[in-house]
């Protein structure tokens, strides 16, 4: 032993270095050979390990270094850079022609008008180009006391305070309420962070959280007391299914769990939450419409429903039974396929459930037939936070837009989709309090104030070249989606057989004077 002391003790700093190396190779070839849980790794001792490190780090060299512009899912560089400059009020325009392929199947062509429409001094759009309401007050068909006309008709779809951070909602929140949107809660129920002043849809979902009883079933008085302590809350959104796990309850993984959450969900600690994938309150349509009907009595909120598309059979029922007792939703929020901000299996999220082009044509023709779609708004969910794709949707019938991936990249999400392991390294998906702490509210709800006010802005402005002054007078025939290789595009009317339902409009000055019309941020 002291020989072994004396001989490194000869060796200059340099040669101690490399044998230091030298016994690390060493070590992990050995462990390598021994282990068994490997085979690459035992087959080819330390360089297996390079194999590994290449698997971990794959994401990030295609995201930055290998894919194009136009190639990655579920938001290409292309996307996710509009969303970045909007949101930083930087350059989003772009040069030298589009590099997006024009023939691809499903690409979104609008068609503008010979004769724009002429927005001119004095005109609303003019002084304020970022004023566009919904066309529709809900809730107004069914008399319920407080009827809503959003302010804005793209929002915040629902994500839950514990599925993202606390400063990530409370940007959202602030820039909600500057930009003058709705701010869906997501099923966690209300939280302090939601508390800043913007409107609110107060979501109820299958585990009933912040409004449930102690053996976990809804609560009724909890609910009226919520609304009653909380004026800010403009709707109730009960939520049947989501685009991401359709037939699935949310999933809150233990790692994501801390007091506070605990606290305001009134869950434990400790374990995975997984909610019901059913509804305990209601099991059959007439059932449900009776618990819309409490609900809306009680609070005198609109009441909806949300639902990812599959089966149409019940659909048919509830559309029925809508027209036959004049009951129901006072909203209908689509969620696509494509959709999910939250934790779900592969085979729910690639196959469970209708995209949203499907999805939202075959429920609305069916409310249609019935003489609804006029009475009651249709919200439209499911990677809708780019313009085009957006003014289609509204051209479809929808009246609102909820976005929520496209929400989280304007304040710093880079789409590192790991939100199910509470690693989010931009702080949004995560209740990591060290990783949550790089999100200043200050600075993002400001980023998240230019990207819906940029958004709106484009969506009129694409209106007017169609020759209109709101975009719920874009019509299915306004817009053609290709073919593919065909070299031929289609109408939306022709791609799903059906006429979108005239929504009635008499100016955006009317819409200004709205009395239902949310609270202007904007002025």
């Amino acid at each position: 032993m002291h020989m072994l002391i004396n001989y490194f003790e000869g060796l200059s700093g340099m040669s101690l270095f490399l044998y230091v190396i030298l016994l690390i190779v060493i070590a992990v070839s050995i462990h390598d050979i021994v282990q068994r849980k490997h085979a690459i790794k035992h087959n080819f001792p330390l360089i297996g390990n390079f194999r590994y490190m290449l698997e971990k780090i794959g994401p990030e060299l295609r995201q930055y270094i290998v894919a194009n512009n136009r190639e990655e899912l579920p938001f290409n560089r292309s996307e996710r850079s509009w969303i970045y400059a909007s949101s930083k009020k930087e350059n989003n325009y772009q040069g030298f022609g589009t590099d997006k392929d024009l023939v691809a199947p499903g690409h979104v062509f609008v068609n503008p008008s010979m004769f724009p429409y002429p927005v001119k001094p004095g005109h609303i759009s003019y002084d304020n180009p970022y004023f566009v309401p919904c066309a529709k007050v809900i809730g107004k068909f069914h008399k319920r006391q407080y009827p809503y006309r959003p302010h804005s008709i793209i929002n915040i779809s629902a994500m839950s305070f514990g599925s993202l951070s606390a400063n990530a909602i409370e940007s959202l929140n602030k820039g909600a309420l500057k930009v003058g949107c709705y701010h869906n809660t997501g099923e966690g129920s209300l939280s302090p962070y939601h508390k800043h002043g913007a409107d609110m849809v107060f979501q109820i979902g299958t585990a009933y959280f912040g409004i449930r009883d102690e053996h976990g079933n809804f609560s009724l008085d909890k609910l009226v007391k919520l609304v009653e302590d909380n004026p800010t809350i403009k709707m109730i959104e009960i939520k049947l299914s989501q685009g991401a796990k359709p037939g699935k309850g949310g999933v809150l993984p233990a790692k994501k769990i801390n007091k506070e959450i605990s606290e305001i969900r009134g869950i434990p600690m400790g374990k995975d939450v997984v909610s019901p994938s059913y509804h305990t309150a209601f099991s059959t349509i007439p059932e449900m419409i009776n618990f819309i009907e409490k609900i809306a009595h009680a609070t005198g909120r609109p009441v909806g429903i949300k639902s990812a598309i599959g089966k149409l059979e019940m659909w048919h029922d509830l559309a029925t039974y809508m027209a036959e007792t004049n009951k129901g939703p006072d909203f209908i929020t689509i969620d696509g396929g494509e959709g999910g901000t939250g934790a779900a299996p592969p085979a729910f999220a690639d196959h469970v459930s209708l995209p949203f082009n499907f999805a939202f044509a075959n429920i609305y023709k069916i409310f249609s037939k019935k003489g609804l779609s006029d009475k009651i708004a249709f919200i439209a969910s499911g990677k809708l936070g780019l313009p085009a794709n957006a003014l289609k949707a509204i051209a479809m019938g929808a009246d609102l837009i909820n976005i929520a991936r496209e929400a989280m990249m304007s304040i710093g999400c880079i789409q590192a989709q790991v939100c199910h392991t509470n690693r989010c390294p931009a702080g949004i998906a995560t209740s990591n309090k060290w990783l949550a702490a790089g999100v200043d509210p200050a600075l993002k709800s400001e980023r998240f104030y230019n990207y819906i006010k940029t958004f709106r802005k484009e969506v009129l402005e694409i209106t007017h070249a169609c020759g209109y002054e709101h975009p719920c007078q874009v019509t299915m025939r306004d817009v053609d989606l290709s073919m593919g290789d065909n070299n031929y595009t289609l109408t939306l009317q022709q791609c799903f057989d059906y006429d979108k339902v005239p929504v009635e409009f008499h100016g955006m000055q009317s819409l200004k004077d709205c009395q239902y019309l949310g609270t202007p941020r904007n002025k």
